[in-house]
């Protein structure tokens, strides 16, 4: 396998949670006879499965998926290992004579994908105990005003919730002397050719399909499966590798288990922890990546003339 000949572009379909993404590209993926390369950091998940909006299992039978359903949880896994394996992967796709469309909103998955990896500081130890310290002591929202003061555009992509991704900025800043966003300007170039297809939906219809999604996932059962992953990893929940279950959809219900909630409040804040999360996606990929928009109104005319588009751009790309 081999990079040396010119690759075929690559789209890219990303976008705000519940704009469309999934459809967008299983469509796309029929038409181009392409497999799917899922940026999502949940999906990749085994037992996360209403919660993070999975493909239903008859689809991903029928389209090639890569990165859902591969990893246990507590077995971490970074942005950067999937900038390595999905390039890894969209060229051995290439070679067998197929087209490749990543589709996905996990921010630093797709940034690590088509622009390149930031040459980042390792960790100190010290320095990170410090920082966890001063979180313990003081809460996340003190570290939080510490990094909007610091690196304004790195703590708009995140909020007080994201300790990892918040104690990993400031320790990167206490190392180097650099911030996040200074550093991002000097990456390792990938040797392909992305075309971003942003899904831009107005806001009031994107917040009532965020609400509608969260009403089917209960109805589908997401209580049940928060609540086996509840008593499982029970254990897990306040430890180092409790990132993925501090989910959106799932922390909310595991409050609610332990009795700091009532199940309507939960699930009126999934639909709001939801929405804020949207409003961060967008946030990112309007300042860290030069996306192409297109409105995505939802109605089959219009998916229709957008799937045209998308096939379009990567068969004669500009």
């Amino acid at each position: 396998m081999s990079s040396a000949q010119p690759q075929k572009p690559v789209l890219v379909i990303l976008g705000q949670t519940a704009s469309g993404k999934t459809a967008l590209a299983l469509q796309a993926a029929r038409r181009l006879d392409a497999e799917i390369i899922s940026a999502d950091s949940r999906q990749i998940y085994r037992e996360l499965t209403i919660g993070s909006a999975k493909p239903p299992e008859e689809l991903l039978h029928e389209i090639p998926h890569h990165f859902i359903d591969e990893k246990n949880i507590g077995e971490p896994f970074t942005a950067g290992e999937f900038a390595v394996e999905a390039h890894r992967r969209i060229l051995d796709i290439h070679d067998r004579g197929k087209q490749a469309i990543v589709a996905g909103g996990s921010t630093l998955y797709i940034e690590g994908l088509i622009r390149g990896l930031a040459d980042l500081p390792p960790g100190d130890p010290e320095i990170r105990r410090k920082l966890a310290g001063e979180l313990s002591a003081s809460g996340s929202e003190k570290l939080f005003e510490r990094l909007k003061t610091l690196d304004p555009v790195q703590a708009a992509t995140l909020d007080a919730t994201k300790t990892h991704r918040l104690i990993r900025s400031l320790e990167i800043i206490a190392i180097s002397g650099r911030t996040v966003t200074d550093l991002q300007q000097s990456r390792k170039v990938p040797d392909l050719t992305f075309i971003t297809c942003g899904l831009s939906v107005p806001r009031s219809t994107l917040y009532e399909r965020i609400d509608g999604r969260v009403d089917g996932m209960i109805r589908s059962g997401l209580i049940d499966e928060a609540e086996l992953l509840y008593k499982k990893y029970y254990s897990l929940l306040n430890g180092e590798n409790a990132g993925v279950l501090k989910t959106v959809g799932y922390q909310e219900l595991f409050d609610y288990f332990e009795g700091r909630t009532t199940l309507e409040s939960a699930v009126t804040l999934i639909k709001q922890h939801t929405r804020n999360y949207a409003k961060r996606q967008l946030t990112f990929f309007k300042n860290r990546l030069n996306v192409n928009w297109v409105e995505a109104s939802g109605d089959h005319a219009a998916m229709e003339a957008l799937i045209e588009t998308c096939c379009r751009a990567i068969a004669t790309p500009s």
